[in-house]
């Protein structure tokens, strides 16, 4: 089934802590859905497991990586950004290399690394060093907590995607395979350019909102430790407030040597240009100096920066072709409607950030410089595999670390029998429950991992075909007295359907389900006023037609306000990595069952649908029908007295109550609203509501 990938996928987005948004205060729109479609892509080709987590920690460091590649990778780019105003910039992209690690320990190894945060445990085989170190693996990485999310792809429709192949193929016959790789990372990425909020030492200028340079006249600002070897020109993005404004470059003090001394014109839009700089070597403090005339106020401002990438002029210029070439570089380089997805890339060898021990965890108190490392309490590190996040996923991956294999082995029986054979999925250790029958998960552990090659289909297909699974869900008196949580699984457990499954389920017995895949994310019906969104004009809009009726796992998530009738189905917020919903039973539950606009909708159509396929039948035809479409056995005659009861005190109510029926029908055609659909849409709900329905048996 092309249904399989979206089923799983649902499961994935807790562990990579997915969201439409990007969390925090603001909780703006982040436009990262690519990657869901990933998920959904790669389950249903059966991607093996180790290539599965590969590409989502190192998909950018694969020979000759693809667009899918770098998509896979967003995997850990779902991490929150802070964009309040006021806010340390330093600080959040702290927070979310730690949160990579924590979330790769705990989603992929099941293991709570993160408790050695802050200091060491005496019981604990991991050490307070081996965070950091591991952190390294992370810690190099482009992103900066920056309002645009950089690092971005940019996925190039198909004609400028050809024009992008043209530009690297003409250089890689002109000039070298290095320089083609170079413009074709810069165009694809706009990367490794340095981003205008690390700048610092201000004077009549500032870090506007915390989130971009901006001017005011007699302006000063600084820019660290930026490698101008070899580099003789300059391509920045700026917005120019006004006319008149000129910017200067000086190396290492105000009044220092000035590389560069450029004319800001006005613009309408964020736009990119270059400008030559006199060569310098080595690396330098760059002091920006801005003075405009025209500005007489003194909070007035004249031009904003967003990145500056210091580089060479296009190489080839004496080869045949370059202006044309040259020129298509620049009008691809510019385009601003390119779809992005943000991903996950490293800094180049001259931007290399440092890794030090948080003393007592506080990413203020730097201690000693670490190198990227994993516990030695565990298999050692490939002698041969690079010290990056590509290395880490042979670490990881390795027949050696059955710790993977193990994890994935247990959240899968957890998906299927609703326990895991060691139920703390977040905690295999030894803090955590032992395992129900260790043999098993060490046998399922091996099979995946050697007689499958990874193949979780294999794995699933064994899990399924098993006389275990294949268990009635009946009890007997004696079998609840010897084992009332059915740990050793005498018999099928019974397991209420996921948030998802549940809509999911109410969509297709009443034929509302859009089957429609893959795209961004929609907005079904919910009311008005959940969304509260500070400092912007967010809210929520219901998607047209059919998209409203899709599956919940493209329904839009909002960290701070996550689709409601989900939250209340025990979904997870996503704030953070969540490595097994809790299931809960509140009377809240039932109230979304029976009242929510989803299931009522549902009801309603269900109720129309029976009438249309059977337009001459009985009430207890109709219902009898209607039950056994949904749970595929006959309907017991006490339960179709209980159902056709409630079906005449409903009809009773509305047959001399035209408001009401109006209400319960809903938008339906005239032909529809009487007091018989509306009673039989009762009905239908309270199908929609029975036990045997909402739970897996």
């Amino acid at each position: 089934s092309k249904h399989y990938g979206e089923k799983w996928t649902a499961m994935w987005l807790d562990l990579a802590r997915y969201a439409d948004t990007k969390g925090y205060e603001r909780d703006d729109n982040r436009n990262i859905w690519k990657y869901r479609d990933w998920l959904i892509d790669a389950f249903n080709q059966n991607m093996p497991y180790d290539k599965f987590l590969t590409l989502q920690l190192a998909g950018d460091l694969m020979p000759n990586a693809t667009d899918d590649d770098y998509i896979a990778t967003a995997f850990h780019r779902n991490t929150m950004t802070n964009d309040e105003g006021g806010t340390d910039n330093e600080e959040f992209r702290t927070a979310a290399v730690l949160d990579r690690v924590n979330t790769t320990w705990q989603a992929l190894m099941g293991t709570t690394f993160a408790c050695v945060q802050c200091h060491s445990h005496p019981y604990d085989p991991f050490k307070h060093e081996d965070y950091y170190k591991f952190m390294a693996f992370f810690n190099d990485s482009r992103d900066e907590d920056s309002y645009a999310d950089y690092p971005l792809l940019r996925e190039y429709k198909t004609d400028d995607s050809l024009k992008v192949l043209q530009v690297t193929n003409w250089l890689k016959q002109n000039t070298t395979t290095d320089e083609a790789k170079r413009v074709y990372t810069f165009l694809k990425t706009w990367e490794p350019a340095y981003n205008s909020l690390r700048a610092d030492s201000f004077t009549n200028s500032e870090l506007n909102d915390t989130k971009w340079l901006i001017f005011r006249n007699h302006a000063v600002a600084r820019l660290k430790h930026v490698d101008l070897s070899n580099k003789t020109e300059l391509i920045y993005r700026f917005n120019g407030f006004t006319t008149g404004g000129v910017w200067a470059i000086h190396l290492d003090a105000p009044n220092g040597q000035s590389i560069a001394t450029i004319p800001i014109q006005k613009t309408t839009k964020w736009t990119i240009t270059k400008v030559d700089i006199n060569p310098s070597q080595g690396y330098h403090d760059l002091f920006f100096t801005y003075t405009n005339p025209n500005l007489k106020k003194p909070d007035e401002s004249g031009v904003l920066f967003d990145w500056f990438y210091f580089t060479h002029e296009l190489d080839g210029k004496d080869k045949p072709g370059y202006a044309d070439i040259n020129k298509t570089y620049w009008n691809l380089l510019c385009n601003d409607s390119v779809a992005t997805t943000p991903v996950m890339m490293d800094n180049p060898k001259f931007m290399h950030r440092v890794s030090n021990v948080f003393e007592k965890g506080n990413w203020l108190v730097k201690g000693e410089v670490v190198q990227p490392d994993v516990p030695h309490s565990l298999n050692a590190f490939p002698k041969s595999a690079p010290r990056n996040r590509l290395g880490l996923a042979e670490w990881l991956t390795s027949k050696k670390n059955p710790l993977t294999s193990r994890t994935i082995v247990n959240r899968l029986w957890e998906q299927l029998f609703g326990t895991g054979i060691a139920e703390t999925l977040e905690d295999l250790g030894t803090q955590g429950i032992e395992p129900t029958n260790k043999d098993l998960l060490d046998y399922l552990s091996y099979q995946l991992m050697n007689d499958y090659g990874w193949s979780l289909k294999s794995l699933l297909k064994e899990m399924v075909m098993s006389a275990t699974y294949r268990e009635d869900s009946k009890i007997t008196k004696q079998a609840l007295e010897k084992d009332p949580q059915d740990k050793l699984l005498e018999r099928a457990p019974r397991i209420r359907l996921s948030a998802e499954e549940m809509r999911d389920q109410a969509l297709c017995i009443s034929g509302l389900m859009c089957t429609k895949m893959y795209g961004p994310s929609v907005m079904p019906w919910e009311p008005a006023g959940i969304w509260q969104s500070p400092w912007n004009s967010q809210t929520w809009v219901t998607s047209n037609g059919d998209d409203q009726y899709r599956r919940t796992v493209y329904t839009y998530w909002k960290r701070t306000a996550a689709y409601p009738s989900t939250v209340l189905l025990d979904g997870a917020d996503r704030e953070v990595c969540t490595a097994r919903r809790i299931r809960t039973n509140t009377p809240l539950q039932a109230l979304v069952t029976l009242n929510d606009s989803v299931y009522l909708d549902a009801a309603r159509h269900f109720a129309w649908r029976l009438q249309q396929q059977q337009p001459h039948a009985s009430v207890a035809q109709l219902i009898s029908t209607g039950y056994t479409s949904m749970v595929y056995k006959p309907i017991e005659p006490a339960k179709l007295a209980a159902l056709q009861n409630l079906y005449n005190t409903a009809y009773t109510q509305y047959q001399n109550n035209a408001a009401a029926t109006c209400a319960i029908v809903g938008g339906m055609s005239a032909a529809h609203t009487t007091a018989e659909t509306a009673a039989l849409i009762v009905v239908a709900n309270a199908m929609l509501n029975l036990d045997e329905v909402v739970t897996k048996n």
